[in-house]
Parts: C-alpha cells; sequence; structure tokens
C-alpha cells in the first residue's frame, strides 16, 4: 500500500468501512509509515473531539469580523 492509496481510502477507515484485508493491509503501511500513522490519529482525534463538544455560536459582531478576515486573507492569496 502507497501513502496516496492510504489517503483515498481514510475516509472509509475511520467510519470502518473497510474489509478485514483491506484494514489489515493498512496497519502494515501504519507500521512503516510515520506520517500516515499521523494521519490517521490525528484526523481520527479531531473528529472524536469534534463530535464530544456542543457547537458554540458565535456573537454576531465576532462572526462577522472573522468572515471578512476570511475573506480578506482569501482574496490576497487568490
Amino acid at each position: 500500500m502507497t501513502c496516496t492509496e492510504f489517503l483515498q481510502l481514510l475516509d472509509d477507515l475511520i467510519d470502518d468501512a473497510v474489509s478485514t484485508t483491506l484494514r489489515s493491509e493498512v496497519e502494515q503501511h501504519l507500521q512503516k509509515c510515520g506520517h500516515c500513522e499521523v494521519v490517521f490519529n490525528t484526523t481520527r482525534k479531531t473528529i472524536e473531539i469534534y463530535r464530544c463538544h456542543e457547537i458554540y455560536e458565535l456573537p454576531a459582531d465576532l462572526r462577522e469580523r472573522l468572515h471578512t478576515a476570511i475573506m480578506d486573507r482569501c482574496r490576497r492569496s487568490c
């Protein structure tokens, strides 16, 4: 398995929607590839943290300032 193949499977891996055989191949790859192991663990942990926390509503003025700042940054990068 290559890193590219691993990344293509990441969503299904997180959702536990891969066969036992494929999961075994992925686990072998993760034992050899520290980069993909970090990607997998970080992605999984981020999703777990997000699912366990309530969503906070931002005050309107803060939401507007944040939106403006993001849009300004996007315009400068494009």
